[in-house]
């Protein structure tokens, strides 16, 4: 049900599924149908294809957070399917800074403190499209479930389909890995209460990282983090 593309220097996690979970997309179809982008972090022609290829057209484009390696390809995305038809970008309200006018200035900041220099916002910058919906807690998107998760950004946030035991994590849990807190926004114990609240969850569920390969609940539960 869910593909996904490794993109751009940091290696992100962009997760592409249809919209509706019944459906399996596929070649030979007439028409694409609503799928749903998370985290286009760079590499905007591979994800391009990859949407080309199931079928699909990003009727959601869904960010688990703004930092540059999660958004870098969304202008390329947006300028490639407007017209086909409404398509929602959809972030955290307390990340909403890192998207539209003014978002520059914030990338800029986050990537000097976290590799030295912003040389590769620099490379890559396109000016960024305001989100069309500011997300909360508890909020639905699609068929996904908001989980509002602070810590590794003011703004991060998982994505939850209770049913089929599924979570988009972004970058506050990976496999045997935790989001890093020291870069603009970044907030150790709010990402410790976000991680207890995760840790909480059904052991049963698949967790799709920003990074890195799948993981479990169960699996996470069993490591000793704090």
């Amino acid at each position: 049900m869910i593909n996904h593309v490794v993109v751009g220097a940091i290696a992100t996690n962009c997760w592409i599924l249809p919209a509706s979970l019944s459906d399996e997309p596929g070649l030979g179809e007439n028409s694409p149908r609503e799928g749903i982008v998370f985290d286009p972090g760079a590499d905007a022609p591979a994800i391009i294809a990859r949407l080309r290829r199931l079928n699909l057209w990003p009727r959601y484009i869904i960010l688990t957070h703004g930092h540059f390696d999660h958004i870098a390809a969304l202008p390329a995305l947006v300028k490639a399917f407007e017209g086909r038809g409404p398509l929602d970008i959809a972030i955290h309200r307390d990340d909403g800074n890192y998207l539209g006018p003014g978002a520059y200035g914030f990338h800029r900041e986050s990537f000097t403190v976290a590799v030295g220099d912003a040389g590769y916002v620099d490379e890559l910058w396109q000016e960024q499209p305001s989100p069309t919906r500011l997300l909360s807690e508890g909020d639905t998107i699609g068929p996904f479930k908001v989980l509002h998760l602070p810590g590794h950004s003011p703004g991060s946030a998982g994505f939850l389909l209770e049913r089929e035991k599924i979570l988009l994590s972004g970058d506050t849990l990976f496999k045997a890995g935790i989001g890093r807190t020291d870069l603009p926004g970044g907030d150790w114990p709010a990402l410790q209460k976000s991680l207890d609240r995760l840790l909480a969850l059904d052991e049963a569920i698949t967790v799709y990282p920003g990074h890195g390969p799948l993981t479990s609940i169960g699996a996470e539960q069993a490591r000793n983090w704090f």
